[in-house]
């Protein structure tokens, strides 16, 4: 069989859109021969922006040697097997995250600049003001009219939409990441349940609501309300894109059955001490941030997106680590004051987001797509806006790449800068690798030309 099929194609019932994996049969009519199915046009090129909150205990992130020949750090040890699909870039600057006369708050400007370049208004009510993040306007270059949702913005803590968070700025900078405006934050999701009811759901809020819970109050599953179009789909497709398919609708309900076993043991009235809760959101923080990376891999796998953001804890998040032995709050323990036990651990917690983060990669990595992965065509971003959380230091930033955007960055090496080189000008050149070749965000003054892969 192997008729062609639209890369739009979806199996579509009441409330239910479940959007399928790149398969051949997708390959278009005409394609060259032989051309391989990630080398097709509109082949998505996904981005991704990981941000840790307090900064990084900076001895166990920072390799010893530049270029090519470096060892990774302790910090950095969970992604050795993608060590030559990374880039470790030192010295990049985030000047709007400092104070410039606005007194305390590095916290929460080094959220709010973090993606944006800018310096936002000081203000805990109104007159809220920062920039347009680089993930907004990347989604508006890579996935408008390509994907059914623009961008993902995701999180382990909720987005708050007003008070007062931090020295006399708003919550709103505390807590929010992506800004679709200078003056409209884009609020995050963190509950895995309603990020998979959202990407397998109608557009039709009220009708999207209404089926999830109709699934849930008979322990239906999205895939029965299509199972009829699925077999018929099966039928129609060759024996490679029938496993392939049989393997993304497998993912699919173990996602959901893992969810649907959170919303059944954890609930939010229970023990709610350290961060309250929705419905669905494990008590565990591994067992909530794995979800929330299984619907993040689900949503690329689709193409439903090509755009996320996520956020391991708000602006000077202040979250315990009990399940690794860590009793004090993270943020306390950033103002080490030089103490080698507070330090030692920061350094778990970092080494702990930084495991979590590596089985996201670990996810991209081993999930099929064309004659590669999901990783060959992806950018994945990770860092903070602050590096010694007790100098508040915004300088020498803790960053990373992983993935060559497909073929479009030179990865394997550890890039020294210049000091005070503007962190947007990494943004500056995915701008101009996105095609927007004159675009600037925030004080970008150019490209990084040692990312840059060249012919």
């Amino acid at each position: 069989m192997n008729r062609t099929i639209s890369r739009r194609t979806v199996l579509k019932a009441a409330g239910t859109v479940v959007a399928l994996p790149l398969l051949e049969a997708m390959r278009p009519r005409g394609a060259v021969a032989g051309t391989a199915i990630n080398e097709l046009p509109d082949m998505p090129h996904r981005v991704a922006f990981f941000y840790a909150p307090n900064g990084m205990h900076m001895p166990d992130w920072l390799p010893e040697k530049t270029g090519t020949d470096f060892e990774l750090p302790a910090t950095l040890g969970p992604l050795m097997e993608f060590r030559d699909r990374l880039n470790v870039l030192t010295g990049l600057t985030l000047d709007g995250a400092r104070a410039h006369g606005d007194g305390p708050g590095d916290h929460a400007r080094a959220v709010a600049a973090f993606l944006t370049g800018a310096h936002p208004h000081k203000t805990d009510g109104a007159g809220i003001r920062n920039g347009v993040s680089i993930d907004q306007l990347l989604a508006q270059s890579t996935t408008a009219g390509r994907a059914r949702f623009p961008s993902l913005e995701t999180g382990m803590e909720g987005s708050a939409p007003a008070g007062r968070c931090d020295s006399g700025y708003s919550c709103v900078y505390t807590s929010n990441l992506s800004w679709r405006t200078e003056t409209t934050p884009v609020v995050k999701e963190v509950n895995p349940a309603a990020i998979f009811d959202r990407l397998f759901g109608s557009t039709n809020e009220r009708e999207n609501l209404q089926s999830a819970q109709r699934r849930r109050r008979y322990r239906k599953s999205i895939l029965d309300t299509v199972r009829s179009q699925a077999s018929a789909l099966h039928g129609r497709l060759g024996n490679d894109d029938r496993r392939k398919l049989d393997e993304y609708l497998h993912a699919v309900r173990d996602v959901e059955q893992r969810l649907a076993g959170s919303e059944k043991l954890d609930r939010p009235d229970i023990d709610a001490s350290d961060f309250p809760r929705p419905a669905g959101v494990p008590r565990e923080y591994a067992r909530h941030v794995n979800l929330v990376l299984d619907v993040m891999t689900l949503a690329w796998r689709t193409d439903s997106t090509r755009i996320i953001t996520f956020m391991y804890g708000n602006a000077g998040s202040n979250r315990s680590y009990r399940d690794i032995g860590v009793n004090q709050g993270h943020h306390d323990l950033s103002h080490h004051g030089n103490s080698k036990d507070k330090q030692r651990d920061i350094s778990k917690i970092n080494l702990y987001h930084m495991k979590l983060f590596a089985s996201f990669i670990r996810r991209l990595h081993d999930t099929d797509e064309g004659e590669g992965t999901l990783l060959d065509n992806s950018l994945v971003i990770y860092g903070s806006g602050i590096a010694d959380g007790n100098r508040h230091a915004h300088d020498g930033l803790p960053v990373i790449t992983v993935g060559d955007g497909g073929g479009l960055y030179r990865t394997g090496q550890h890039v020294r800068f210049a000091d005070e080189t503007p962190l947007t000008n990494l943004y500056q050149t995915m701008l101009q690798q996105a095609g927007a070749r004159d675009a600037r965000i925030g004080d970008s003054t150019g490209i990084l030309r040692e990312l840059i892969s060249t012919p």
